[in-house]
């Protein structure tokens, strides 16, 4: 959990506190193709991603869909199915092997009671997944394929590196084989 304990250093905990935090989290691996979140069933957890790559999808008109996907040293949660105990609406999926630093609703809660400042992490984080969920949702109505990928090229290189295009595809609305064309259109 190493990398879980530089991101709270960095953010500013330390001493106790950072304990407490880090004492509230359980290390899980996975294998590729593991489940972290299932439809149908409700995510208990939420978690930082210490190694691998977990993709978020749901199957739709017998396809699989990619809506994102998590890379190392970023959280992750099925939002709506953890907040609100309700059946998650995808499924989470290791893409290759990994682990994650997983924190349940309880402990959480524990630690937003107990620690001024975790709470403040913990609204931030939130704020941030749902600016960030809006602003998917606005760029699919507004923004042209290119456009997407354009953006998504100045705003999240990294993802560009490490995701298959065949995901990277389905997150930017368009089959790989466009996503192929934009790529050459733009270079």
């Amino acid at each position: 959990m190493k990398k879980l304990t530089n991101y709270f250093e960095r953010i500013g905990f330390s001493g106790t506190d950072l304990d407490k935090i880090i004492n509230s989290f359980e290390l899980r691996s996975f294998k590729k193709n593991d489940f972290v979140v299932e439809e149908g069933k409700v995510s208990r957890h939420i978690g930082f991603v210490e190694s691998g790559m977990f993709q978020y999808y749901v199957i739709k008109d017998g396809e699989e869909r990619t809506t994102y996907v998590s890379i190392e040293n970023t959280f992750f949660a099925s939002v709506l199915s953890f907040i609100s105990k309700a059946p998650a609406l995808e499924n989470i999926r290791a893409l290759t092997d990994g682990s994650i630093s997983l924190i349940s609703r309880e402990n959480l809660k524990k630690l937003v009671d107990e620690i001024p400042g975790f709470k403040d992490f913990y609204i931030n984080l939130l704020e941030h997944t749902i600016c960030g969920i809006d602003a998917s949702r606005h760029d699919l109505i507004v923004l042209t394929a290119e456009q997407r990928y354009e953006k998504m090229l100045r705003e999240e290189p990294h993802l560009l590196q490490h995701i298959p295009l065949q995901h990277l595809a389905s997150i930017l609305g368009v089959t790989p084989r466009h996503l192929s064309r934009i790529r050459g259109s733009i270079r």
